[in-house]
């Protein structure tokens, strides 16, 4: 707790720029590439990917990493969903960072076990922008933006000595699951042809439309009606994509979106036991939904309506107002006076176009592609939230079992191992777990599709067994000896509870003997009294 404080107070301290530009800095051409807190337990910047083309990331090291070569620190890359969606704002902020929304110390933050690089990812995402608003600017493909993505990887883990000797775990949630392979691709080519000088490992979820409409009609959230009305649409959508023609692809899937809310009275993609818009935090979202691709604005709220909004809105717990208001002024690189933007850079100002500019890759399957990794011999873990509808176990599952890797047939036929977790931890279930070689996969129990958000006990104990970090194996340890020592105290208690038994029974047996004595001696009295 004490380490944790530390940090915490840390982060408030003056910030010092890298390379000496001010944020209010009036050059229209410079942006601030980086700054850090005093004691550097973090670190945040710009990289220019392409010219133009400004990428955000922000570093926070954890407080429990230690430098031992046989036990190397794990980093782990967030990568958030969308396309669009921003890493540095939800992912940090909303689910595993060490700060909530209200800036309050998160204590199921993944920072206990790993090294945290969130990046606003593609370009256009979050803090990051393009200048101008050119939309050439922009990615059209995940290829496109896994490139811009890898170049900032070199340019940040390739100047620090430390960070090179650790191993980078990707972790995605939904659309960032698809494209961490992609990226996970480009890093390792990086890797090979000494670019980027890292151990890699992924952890991903991804969806699979063709599973909502059965998956639904089993639950009873749709009929037979709904269902028929779902599956025409989910196999035009896998004739499309059959086609190549992923821009019509993207547009059947809103489509299906549509259908299955329509037939469903408004399931909750993120968490098929909620009807979308059943809190007041997702009924204020409404109305911007109907004027912003639903794909996107749904996005947020569900994680969002996990917690309360203050009084009226904004301010402290609202993310939008603290991304532009007070964690923007702690960043102070953040673009306050650029023409190329506007006045003022919005955090999430171009996210917007992001999606739109992915419309043609949006839907492009990337099965090939994690046959590819897992050939190569790199770590591949799949998690799934019991709960999730749009990324569903069903789905994931699904598509799993069409991968050619050659150890697949042995990995389907191996048992599950159930997952158990917190101070009841041997009483209920939590989730299941199977491997084999480089592949492994994690299922969730009563989690949607923020399965750190839903169940975050479970969700660090995964990303420690997978990175293996130093401070879970320590955790785990400590764990086992306090067991042991239990037990032992337990069989030190029944050993002596046992030779205090056989003491009572040689006692009670020596009292049984004497009064048998007596009694025999009274007996032959009374009877000699008896005839006499």
């Amino acid at each position: 707790m004490g380490k944790l404080c530390f940090f915490l107070l840390s982060v408030v301290l003056l910030v010092f720029l890298l390379n000496g530009e001010t944020a209010t800095a009036s050059s229209r051409k410079k942006v601030a590439t980086g700054a850090r807190t005093h004691d550097g337990s973090e670190e945040w910047g710009y990289v220019e990917v392409r010219p133009k083309a400004h990428m955000f990331w922000w570093l926070y090291r954890s407080p429990n990493r230690v430098e031992d070569s046989s036990k190397p620190w794990p980093i782990i890359l967030w990568l958030q969903g969308g396309p669009g969606g921003s890493g540095v704002g939800m992912g940090n902020f909303e689910e595993i960072g060490p700060l909530d929304t209200y800036l309050k110390p998160r204590n199921s933050t993944w920072l206990q076990v790993a090294d945290l690089l969130f990046v606003d990812n593609p370009v256009g995402t979050g803090y990051s922008f393009v200048e101008e608003g050119d939309a050439d600017l922009f990615v059209k493909t995940d290829d496109e933006a896994a490139t811009d993505l890898t170049t900032l990887l070199e340019k940040v883990l390739n100047r620090n000595e430390s960070l090179q000797k650790s191993p980078l775990y990707i972790v995605a949630e939904s659309y960032g699951g698809k494209f961490a392979v992609t990226l996970g691709l480009s890093a390792l080519k990086a890797i090979e042809a000494g670019k980027l000088k890292l151990k890699l490992g992924v952890l991903t979820s991804h969806r699979f439309q063709l599973s909502w409409g059965p998956l639904l009609r089993d639950l009873s959230r749709l009929d037979n009606n709904g269902l028929e009305k779902a599956k025409s649409l989910a196999e035009k959508i896998s004739q499309q994509i059959r086609e190549g023609q992923y821009a019509d692809a993207t547009n059947s899937w809103s489509k299906l979106e549509e259908v299955i809310s329509a037939n469903s009275n408004s399931v909750d993609f993120y968490n098929f036991l909620l009807d979308s818009g059943s809190d007041p935090v997702s009924l204020s979202t409404a109305a911007a939904e109907l004027s912003q691709k639903s794909a996107m604005k749904s996005y947020t709220r569900y994680i969002s309506s996990l917690r309360s909004l203050p009084a009226g809105g904004g301010g402290v717990g609202d993310l939008d107002s603290i991304m532009n208001g007070v964690i923007k002024r702690k960043l102070k690189i953040i673009p306050a006076n650029f023409s190329c933007v506007s006045f003022l850079l919005k955090w999430g100002e171009q996210s917007g176009t992001v999606f739109n500019q992915l419309e043609g890759d949006f839907m492009r399957p990337r099965i090939n592609e994690v046959d590819e990794l897992l050939a190569k011999g790199v770590s591949v873990t799949i998690y799934s939230g019991q709960l999730d509808l749009i990324c569903s176990t069903k789905g994931t599952e699904a598509w799993v079992e069409k991968l050619k890797w050659e150890g697949l047939s042995k990995f389907l036929g191996m048992n599950r191992t159930p997952l158990f977790c917190g101070a009841e931890q041997q009483k209920l279930t939590r989730g299941f777990t199977k491997s084999y070689k480089n592949l492994n996969f994690y299922w969730i129990l009563g989690a949607g599709h923020f399965v750190p958000v839903d169940q975050p006990c479970i969700a660090l104990k995964m990303v420690g067994q997978i990175t293996q970090s130093p401070a879970a194996e320590a955790a785990a340890s400590a764990k086992q000896d306090q067991k042991s020592k239990h037990e032992k105290r337990k069989v030190c208690s029944e050993e002596r509870g046992e030779k205090t038994t056989i003491a009572q029974h040689k006692n009670a047996a020596a009292q049984r003997a004497e009064n048998g004595s007596k009694r025999q001696s009274k007996g032959s009295f009374s009877s000699v009294m008896r005839y006499s």
